[in-house]
């Protein structure tokens, strides 16, 4: 089996459906890996991503450059480079650039991220079980 190297540079970015901009480095779509997706995302300053939760996919965010602020279930707290935050499944999030800068993170998601598992909230509103648009 060849190995799977892929560079950020070659990655074709796209729009997920919370509204950040990744480009997916590994997942089943571009190599041998099956149970579990790496993107890097990238957030204007200004901009967050829309409140949301997957039924079935746990999260880590690794915070490489830029300010912002993180919002798990009802708690907020403000990250930044060198942070790793745990997002498990079911759980509403959403990260608000806060700084001057593009924000950048690491996504990496288990089992690989799909549109197909991301349920959009309103920011107030109790969980909710509302998919999103699919891919």
């Amino acid at each position: 089996m060849p190995m799977d190297v892929v560079n950020q540079r070659e990655a074709v970015p796209f729009t997920t459906v919370d509204g950040s901009t990744i480009r997916e480095l590994m997942a089943h779509r571009n190599s041998a890996i099956r149970n579990q997706s790496l993107a890097e995302a990238r957030l204007a300053p200004g901009c967050a991503t829309i409140p949301h939760h997957h039924a079935v996919t746990e999260e880590i965010y690794y915070i490489l450059s830029g300010a912002a602020e993180m919002t798990l279930g009802r708690e907020s707290r403000h990250v930044s480079p060198g942070d790793a935050i745990a997002i498990p499944p079911g759980i509403r999030h959403t990260i608000r650039n806060t700084g001057p800068d593009e924000l950048v993170f690491l996504c990496t998601c288990a089992p690989g991220y799909e549109h197909g598992d991301t349920f959009l909230e309103d920011a107030g509103a109790p969980a909710t079980l509302r998919p999103a648009a699919s891919a």
